[in-house]
């Protein structure tokens, strides 16, 4: 009969051209429907005579007992004890068995509701929860074993059971055992992973025991159903013709679309033909036709190895063997009817019943279910092996023929396989479509029905298609949908998991040839299916989203996996350039768009489109490289592929940006483009040439981005040095000079810093690329540090000299009525002037630590800057210096020393000199002043100042008398030449310069000392003169504050004070107040200490008288007004000088007192003589204990100086003077040359190299420089003895030999030291200096 007739025009334009007769696919379809009812047909009852169903329904119980006893269960377990191939269940079969075993034995299951039965499994049950049993079962997990376990608990409780007479407990044994068999079946249907050969053996275990003549409704036998209690009468069953019983035929009329009565007709048609009998003789013959070779249904040329073929050889024909078992199972007559061989392959005893062709897969309707003969309910199976047969056929079995003669395989059986895969999914579709499934509706991702999917495999088993065609035909039927767009793309995985499965169980290479081409060639072309699907993809870079793409990804990655896809790589690879030039347009168009949108926004800021796209660029690099992290298909790595299309677009629209870019900048003080978004711009471009070369390790992209932005630095570097003036007055204005913490600095030092700390912490927030420019940078920007230090140190220091120089009209210097004022009146004599203390003020204490904060603070911004790498940097890595014509810059050092003999300007042969000197150039223009030192003929100003020169500078130097009002008195004055070419060894030189006066001759002379090093535009050079501009500063002021005190010191230890007291003998003072008096900050008691260091006597002196009138009391009332300025002033210092300060100034001033008790006994060191006299006994003994008790004061019984500290070399050389002090002139002519002859040889060369700069460019390199010059040989007590001799008569020329002597050794030493210095040669050749220009004129 046609099926045309039936056949809708839809369906008819969804069918394939590639097709076979639809009318010979429904014939060989409807066969194997047929034949599936016919192995086990469904039974219908009719009333029957009640004897006679009695007496039958005996003789089956005992005809089962015989043919499947108990017995029997070691004939089905045989193979198994012989080694065939164990098969475990899974562990979790335990739990779900124990829960229906609970079930059972609780009469909560109805399948299960016979009161036998369940007492039969309540037994099992108990043994099943013992410890050794699970313990047991959990190491072997055998479902023999536990098959065998429950026949022994079966067969011990129906043995005693009264109701089954005679040989019937036996029947009832194997019922129940079948239906124990069930019920595991039942439970691993609700578990995954199960091995399909395992659910084999347990539908074979079923059959056999539970024949299908006694089946009932559920299609299983069970014994206790229709067991007979009681009167009860059964019915006798028969085998129902109705195709609405048979399943498979059902589900055939509906594919073809074939009314009932027709497929009634047609089956009643094929009854016959479609036989037990000529299934197993299909089998047979393809057992035959492998064994010699035939095309069907496999033979060697189709296997790519023997390996392969004979692992197919064998797993088919114990496949076929084992379905020949089953069927000879299910129906015992039909081995009756067949011919009998030599080693029947069908016998039960003659082959172990293996796995059948069965898988599992997920129906639609959620439940997992596993095939087995004739499976209904999965699709793709997984290739189990089996034994491979013993048993060949008989060569004399006449009715088996080789070659294709089959009743239900089709002629071509795959063909005929692929177009009923094809013809199922197209009526699938056609109804997923129709108005009978809701949208809402799940449908399966495999298309397929679930009875089609059962008809399917029907038909597979019966053709011997095998699993390997069956995947990758499904694959490519789903394939062929996708591209017509039938199917979503979700169908495309769930077909590609059937082909994963098969190649995880089976190798490619065990596959047959044909099967492994088609597969390869599936691959390939869904391949470049999804490939293309990518490529459209791309079109919403860089707003990709991982969503979109990762199903392609995921199908591409598992097809890339399987290796099949190589064979195409020529094609696969041109598809992978089409792809990437893709994705570079479209970043490239994404570019331009974004560009021109950003720059046709308002406004003057060129700068900010750039600035907002470097933000869209790295944006969209990192939200792709967090999206995709690995490259697409192993190959294609996204990121990189748009940073490498955008990035270059941009540095070009940067480059073409610059002038604009820089005109836009400097285009006024407020220009349109802040160097603040330039600079933004710098870090944004750095940033992304850093991931430009991240992603594309091997892009070539010429761009310098410090050379593009160095001008934009270097401008900032000139904003930020033009500042620096204005943060110095800004945190002095703001300053009030109070101390704010414990090291007693002020605010503005602070302020100071946290401003030059900006703009190194900026530079390095740069991080620029270029080393060698960024030292440079850091190079110019210590420069500006520099200026801003002395700028600080001369704005503080103009404050500092205001208060301690305050104008009359400005400040009053509030004096107190105390009574050390009173007592300093009355020592001074009538007619002398006397001299006012002076009374220290907090504020300028606290300008003496700002400037010791500011080394410390110097010191850490050196550490910030990193400055000895940065110089390492420029002299390693800097490139070649270009020849130039600029003249090389000197730095001179000049230190105004000391003025001797000056002359007074008045007739008064006692007139002092208040004085200070200035250095100004050849335009007159002032370049040096010094502090002034007040009433001497002889001052000492030890100023250094610093003067750069690029050629040779003459220099007018000139001492003036200070005038309280109008112009200040010229003492005299005279010339110096700084000319490089003199000074070019870089030694110290002492200069003493003769003083004219146009009006009074001779004026005395001024000792310069002079230095001289190259200056250079050097890190470490500018940290040095920050360092020395703030070392002089802290030592000008500390010099201030002695000045301040050392008038009083030096009017308080007088001769005046010494002749008053020998003459007075008492000053009339009370004993007790006077005592009182002498306290001091670190004195807390007066008189002498066993400990003390005692002024050594020389041997040969004469006893000295002491005078009995004065004690040591009232030597030390004549000095108590020093000890209560000391306890005023010091008090201040004390309260508001940090440590470090308060020491230095202590030491200074106990320095100072050594000085003035040394002028006090002897006069300075001169070639000329002096009117000094020498002291009597009685004076230098009071000097001596002026001296003892200063140190006492000082000391403070060890809370103040130190002793080391205060007996130091000076000390010592003042207790000398006493030892030397009354010896004959002769004998001090003797010592002295002794003296000095021992110290010309073992002195070291008197000249040094100068201080350098570099020696002060930071805290380390000034500590070593003190280390070394405290470990340097003290001097002689030569010129000690010289000026004792100079109170002695006719010594004057002795003095003056030895002087010239010292001058000539020291020259002829520096004369050698240069000399060598000319032979190492290892100084670069200075530049050419100019010739010295002639001396200027005089000027007033």
């Amino acid at each position: 009969m046609s099926k045309r007739s039936y056949d809708s025009s839809a369906h008819e334009k969804r069918i394939s051209k590639y097709r076979i007769n639809d009318d010979d696919l429904f014939e060989y379809v409807l066969r194997v429907a047929i034949l599936s009812y016919v192995i086990q047909p469904k039974v219908s009852n009719h009333h029957a005579n009640a004897s006679e169903v009695k007496e039958k329904e005996h003789h089956s119980k005992f005809s089962g007992a015989i043919s499947n006893s108990i017995v029997s269960i070691g004939d089905i377990f045989k193979d198994l004890r012989d080694g065939s191939k164990s098969v475990k269940f899974p562990e979790k079969l335990l739990k779900v068995l124990e829960q229906r075993l609970q079930n059972i034995a609780m009469g909560k299951d109805a399948a299960y509701s016979d009161q036998l039965t369940r007492r039969t499994m309540a037994v099992f049950y108990g043994q099943f929860m013992g410890d050794p049993f699970r313990r047991q079962m959990k190491e072997n997990r055998s479902i023999e074993e536990l098959i065998l376990m429950f026949a022994s608990q079966a067969t011990s409780v129906l043995r005693k059971e009264p109701t089954l007479a005679d040989d019937g407990w036996k029947v009832e044994v194997n019922n129940q055992i079948a239906q124990f068999v069930r019920m595991l079946r039942d439970c691993l249907k609700t578990l995954s992973h199960v091995s399909p050969e395992l659910n084999s053996r347990l539908d074979m275990y079923h059959a056999k025991l539970a024949p299908p003549q006694s089946s009932n409704d559920s299609g299983y036998d069970s014994a206790s159903a229709s067991r007979d209690r009681g009167d009860s009468i059964s019915t006798q069953p028969s085998i129902s013709q109705s195709i609405s019983d048979m399943p498979f035929v059902m589900i055939v009329a509906r594919l073809f679309k074939i009314p009932e009565n027709a497929m009634q007709s047609e089956v009643d048609r094929m009854r016959k033909t479609c036989t037990e009998k000529a299934a197993v003789i299909d089998l047979k013959t393809c057992l035959k036709n492998i064994n010699a070779g035939a095309p069907f249904p496999g033979r060697r040329e189709d296997f790519s190895s023997d390996a392969a073929w004979n692992h197919w050889r064998t797993q088919e024909t114990s496949i076929l063997s084992q379905l020949m078992v089953a069927m000879m199972s299910l129906n015992p007559e039909l081995a009756k009817s067949m011919p009998s061989d030599n080693g029947s392959i069908y016998s039960a005893s003659g082959a172990r019943p293996g796995s059948l062709p069965a898988t599992r897969i997920d129906s639609p309707g959620g439940t997992k279910r596993h095939t087995s003969i004739g499976s209904r309910h999965s699709f793709f199976g997984a290739a189990d092996e089996g034994e491979e047969n013993n048993s060949d056929e008989g060569d004399g079995d006449e009715e088996i023929r080789v070659g294709h003669n089959f009743t239900f395989i089709p002629p071509n059986p795959k063909k005929f396989y692929r177009r009923l895969v094809e013809y199922c999914l197209v009526t699938d579709l056609e109804f997923m479509f129709s108005p009978e499934v809701d949208d809402a509706d799940e449908v399966p991702l495999s298309i397929l029905s679930p009875p089609h999917v059962e008809l399917i495999n029907e038909c597979a088993m019966r053709w011997r298609i095998n699993h390997t065609y069956r995947a990758t035909c499904f694959l490519d039927q789903i394939k062929q949908l996708y591209e017509r767009s039938d199917v979503p793309m979700e169908c495309i995985p769930e077909a590609l998991q059937g082909v994963t499965k098969l190649l995880q169980d089976l190798d490619i290479d065990k596959w047959p040839i044909h099967d492994s081409e088609l597969l390869a060639s599936i691959y390939g072309g869904l391949y470049n299916i999804f490939l293309s699907s990518l490529y459209h993809a791309m079109d919403s870079l860089p707003n990709l989203k991982v969503s979109v793409i990762q199903p392609y990804l995921t199908i591409l990655e598992q097809l890339r996996e399987s290796g099949l896809v190589e064979r195409f790589e020529a094609d696969i690879s041109t598809r992978l350039s089409d792809l990437t030039t893709r994705i570079q347009d479209v970043s490239v168009q994404y570019y331009q768009e974004k560009m021109r949108s950003l720059q046709a926004s308002p406004g003057v800021n060129r700068a900010l489109p750039l600035l907002l796209m470097t933000d869209e660029l790295e944006k969209a690099a990192k939200q792709l490289d967090k999206r995709f992290p690995d490259p697409l298909v192993g190959r294609v790595d996204l990121v990189s592929l748009v940073v490498e299309a955008q990035v270059p677009l941009f540095i070009s629209e940067l480059q073409n940006s610059s002038r604009r870019l820089y005109e836009s900048s400097m285009n006024g003080p407020t220009p349109d483009v802040p160097i603040q978004d330039i600079f933004s711009l710098y870090r944004r471009t750095q940033a992304l040439l850093s991931m430009y070369k991240a992603f594309t390790p091997k892009g070539q992209l010429q761009f310098d981005l410090g050379q593009f932005f160095m001008p934009y630095v270097h401008q900032w570097l000139v904003e930020t040095d033009n500042k620096t003036g204005q943060w110095v007055q800004a945190a002095i204005a703001a300053d009030k000079f109070e101390a704010e913490n414990t090291e007693g600095h002020s605010a503005s030092i602070v302020d100071l810093f946290d401003s030059l700390r900006s703009p190194i912490s900026f530079l390095q927030d740069l991080e620029w690329s270029d080393e060698y420019q960024e030292a440079r940078f850091f190079t110019s920007l210590s420069k500006t540090i520099s200026k801003a230090i002395e700028q600080y140190c001369r704005s503080v220091e103009e404050l500092f000299m205001a208060e301690m120089f305050p104008r009359p009209a400005d400040y009053l210097q509030p004096q107190k009525s105390s009574a050390w004022l009173e007592k300093a009146k009355s020592l001074a004599t009538t007619g002398e002037k006397k001299v006012e203390p002076f009374n220290f003020r907090p504020e300028s204490c606290v300008k003496l630590n700002n400037v010791e904060a500011a080394r410390k603070l110097l010191d850490n911004l050196y550490n910030q800057m990193q400055v000895d790498k940065v110089a390492d940097t420029i002299a390693n890595h800097g490139p070649p210096v270009p020849d130039k014509n600029e003249r090389p810059r000197f730095l001179f050092a000049v230190k105004i020393v000391m003025a001797e003999d000056l002359v007074p300007l008045d007739s008064s042969p006692s007139s002092l000199l208040d004085t200070f000197v200035t250095l100004s150039d050849e335009a007159g223009n002032r370049l040096v002043k010094t502090r002034t030192i007040y009433e001497s003929l002889n001052p000492r100003w030890e100023e250094t100042h610093d003067i750069s020169v690029d050629k040779p500078l003459w220099l007018m130097c000139s001492i003036r008398d200070r005038a309280l009002v109008g112009q200040h008195d010229v003492v005299g004055r005279s010339f110096i030449c700084l000319n490089p070419k003199e000074f070019g060894d870089f030694l110290t030189h002492d200069v003493w310069l003769n003083l004219e006066n146009s009006n009074h001759g001779h004026q005395g002379r001024i000792l310069l000392r002079i230095s001289m090093e190259g200056e250079k535009d050097d890190v470490q050079f500018y940290f040095g003169r920050a360092f020395r501009f703030l070392k002089r500063s802290e030592g000008d002021m500390m010099r201030i504050f002695i000045d301040k005190m050392s008038p009083y010191i030096r009017q308080s230890l007088s001769r005046p004070i010494l002749k008053t007291l020998i003459k007075a003998g008492s000053l009339g003072l009370d004993y007790n107040k006077a005592l009182g008096n002498v306290t001091a900050l670190y004195r807390s008691a007066l008189g002498s200490n066993a400990s003390e260091v005692q002024i050594p006597l020389p041997h040969n002196e004469r006893s000295r008288v002491r005078p009995e009138e004065l004690t040591d009391v009232e030597i030390e009332r004549a000095i108590v007004p020093l000890f209560d300025y000391f306890d005023a002033n010091l008090h201040i210092l004390n309260t508001y000088l940090s440590e470090t300060a308060k020491d230095m100034v202590m030491m200074r001033v106990w320095k100072e007192i050594l000085v003035i008790i040394e002028g006090l006994l002897i006069p300075p060191l001169s070639k000329l003589s002096s009117d000094m006299k020498p002291l009597s006994d009685k004076e230098v003994d009071i000097v001596f204990k002026w001296l003892k008790f200063l140190r006492d004061y000082f000391y403070a019984e060890g809370e103040g100086v130190s002793l080391e500290k205060l007996q130091n070399q000076k000390y010592r050389d003042v207790v000398s003077i006493r030892l030397y002090y009354d010896w004959h002139t002769d004998t001090l002519m003797e010592e002295c040359v002794r003296a000095m002859q021992q110290s010309l040889r073992e002195a070291v060369p008197v000249k040094k190299r100068v201080k350098s700069v570099y020696n002060q460019r930071n805290l380390g390199t000034i500590k070593e420089r003190k280390k070394v010059k405290k470990e340097e040989k003290e001097v002689s007590n030569g010129e000690t003895i010289m000026r004792i001799l100079r109170m002695r008569p006719n010594t004057q020329e002795f003095i003056a030999q030895q002087l010239e002597m010292m001058t000539t050794v020291q020259a002829e030493r520096e004369r050698a030291q240069a000399d060598r210095q000319q032979r190492r040669s290892l100084r670069p050749r200075q530049a050419e200096i100019p010739e010295v220009p002639p001396l200027p004129t005089a000027a007033s």
